[in-house]
């Protein structure tokens, strides 16, 4: 029996027992006595690529632009329980599929079969096509995540290389949010070089204002922490950071996301991610900052303005290091921010006259 599909590409080996997926569409066992087409650039976990059954009809997956699905053999042997199956099906034929679809393969997903994650890292180490090697390195990230996870305990594979003193993935994170902020002080602070000799100690006095609110925010390391109340953190409950795209973009065109909560891989990856000013921080605030002490003349610099310049998600954009632009963004402060309006004169209330 010929299993078929409606494809573009190329010829996979297929033999054996025939199934049909979800919505009529065939899949067959992958072996080399008939040839299966998939649609879109492809992987093939097939035989002898760490399966452990490598005779005709065993266990075998594909994997393509659209999705995988992986088959047990009819008789039982070394392949995935049928509920299982059900989940992982997936069509190469339709672009989208319905929302259940996507429910089951990605349940399925949170308990993958062992003998996909051995044929997919076999394979892997062979690979040489570009988008063929990202397709099964995101499956291989995908599968080894552990994202419910939150202590050592739980997950000791995601705190290898870290200090013992860090016990929980969101104490992590806030730390390693916390440590980027405290960077940005301390250029702000060193940007008193910039000022005149005779407004260093104003410039000084305004940043160490700055200083105590980010010390009593504990310097905003809820944005990366998943279980801060949402509007002060930057992720979502389950810890999936989006990337926000180049400063002069309102959003990624390319959609980068990532879950530094999910594994170690993840984890270090996201160290990379950046928190990118969009009004400049060294080129602009600071220089600005500086000036406007010196040029004060009596009015009150506003410093609230520019620690939410420096500090906060007003100006700071969360960016994947693609997105990352070193170009000068050519952006200034807001002229009628920089100092506080002068508070307005207290009308003086009549004298009373006695009767």
């Amino acid at each position: 029996m010929r299993s078929q599909g409606r494809c573009q590409d190329e010829a996979i080996s297929l033999g054996g027992w025939k199934r049909e997926g979800k919505g009529g569409h065939s899949l067959g066992w992958l072996s080399s006595s008939e040839s299966y087409p998939v649609s879109f650039p492809s992987v093939l976990i097939s035989p002898g690529c760490g399966w452990p059954d490598p005779r005709p009809g065993a266990p075998g997956c594909w994997l393509s632009g659209v999705g995988w699905g992986c088959l047990a053999s009819p008789q039982g042997g070394g392949g995935l329980p049928e509920a299982a199956l059900q989940g992982l099906v997936a069509s190469v034929s339709p672009p989208v599929a319905d929302v259940s679809d996507i429910s089951r393969f990605l349940s399925v997903l949170q308990e993958p079969h062992a003998g996909l994650i051995q044929a997919a890292r076999q394979l892997l180490s062979d690979e040489r096509a570009p988008m063929r090697q990202k397709l099964l390195a995101d499956l291989l990230g995908t599968v080894s995540e552990n994202i419910a996870a939150e202590t050592r305990a739980e997950d000791p594979p995601w705190f290898e290389g870290l200090e013992s003193r860090f016990r929980n993935k969101s104490g992590y994170l806030r730390y390693s949010c916390e440590s980027r902020i405290r960077s940005y002080l301390r250029e702000v602070t060193s940007g008193a070089s910039l000022a005149r000799a005779e407004a260093r100690e104003e410039y000084l006095r305004v940043v160490g204002a700055m200083g105590q609110r980010l010390q009593a925010a504990r310097y905003n390391s809820s944005y990366f922490d998943r279980w801060a109340k949402a509007g002060r953190r930057l992720c979502t409950r389950e810890g999936w950071f989006s990337c926000q795209g180049p400063f002069d973009l309102d959003d990624c065109t390319s959609r980068h996301s990532i879950n530094p909560y999910s594994n170690r891989e993840s984890r270090v990856l996201f160290s990379t991610w950046n928190l990118d000013h969009v009004i400049e921080k060294k080129r602009t605030v600071v220089p600005t900052l500086a000036a406007a002490v010196h040029d004060a003349k009596g009015r009150e610099v506003d410093w609230e303005y520019f620690y939410r310049l420096f500090f906060t998600a007003e100006n700071l954009k969360l960016v994947h290091i693609a997105c990352h632009k070193k170009t000068t963004h050519k952006l200034h402060c807001d002229p009628s921010r920089i100092y506080r309006a002068p508070a307005a004169p207290r009308r003086k209330r009549p004298a009373r006259q006695r009767p």
